[in-house]
């Protein structure tokens, strides 16, 4: 019996100088933690695309709002400039005008069009200097103080489809100031028998790499 009591000490007493001598060699900082494993994973691409953007061009995602609830999203270059995460958007077109040369954000907000005036809306479209990239996504009813003069200035930015937006409709755009044409551009109609949201049609999105404006 005594005999087997010192075996199992002698057996303990290895088994903690293992131990001691694995933690002093091989210190637990050593060991990757999970954030050391995501951190060395894969770059993120830029405004979740499916494949990295080629040179000379900006990763883009332009988000409408949901219903009055959920505001819109933008993303430029991997940057979300605005979204409801962030509360800087609001009814009406939210905005972000971007060097199209060298990618800064000149300058962001939302044209009201609840509470907004018209001509101040218009006033704001107008002075965007010709080859700046404008996103734009709607959220709540923008046709309230959408003037013919608004879509003309729209329509001259690359939209096709400002002309045809009725009441309660979600579009995003991204077109350059001055420019014609713009494949970045989506609508979706409020249909009430079709509408995802009751009175409200579903959420519209673009996405893609938008070309510099060199």
């Amino acid at each position: 019996m005594r005999c087997r009591v010192v075996v199992q000490l002698i057996s303990l007493v290895i088994i903690i100088l293992i131990a001691w001598i694995l933690i002093t060699t091989h210190p637990f900082d050593n060991y990757l933690t999970a954030d050391d494993i995501f951190a060395n994973s894969a770059p993120k691409i830029k405004c979740d695309l499916l494949k990295d953007c080629p040179v000379g061009t900006f990763a883009v995602r332009v988000k409408s709002g949901a219903h009055t609830v959920v505001g819109p999203s933008i993303c430029f270059d991997g940057q979300i400039v605005m979204s409801h995460i962030s509360n800087n958007v609001g009814p009406g077109f939210n905005i972000v005008v971007v060097n199209g040369v060298t990618g800064a954000v000149d300058k962001f907000g939302y044209l009201n069009s609840k509470d907004g005036r018209p001509e101040e809306i218009l006033t704001y479209l107008k002075e965007i200097e010709p080859g700046r990239i404008v996103l734009l996504a709607t959220f709540d009813d923008v046709t309230k103080k959408l003037t013919d003069e608004i879509r003309d200035v729209l329509e001259g930015m690359g939209s096709t489809l400002i002309k045809t937006l009725k009441s309660r409709d979600n579009w995003v755009f991204a077109g350059v100031a001055g420019h014609n044409l713009s494949p970045f551009e989506k609508i979706s109609v409020n249909e009430p028998k079709n509408n995802t949201y009751g009175d409200w049609p579903e959420v519209v999105e673009i996405s893609g790499c938008f070309p510099k404006t060199v």
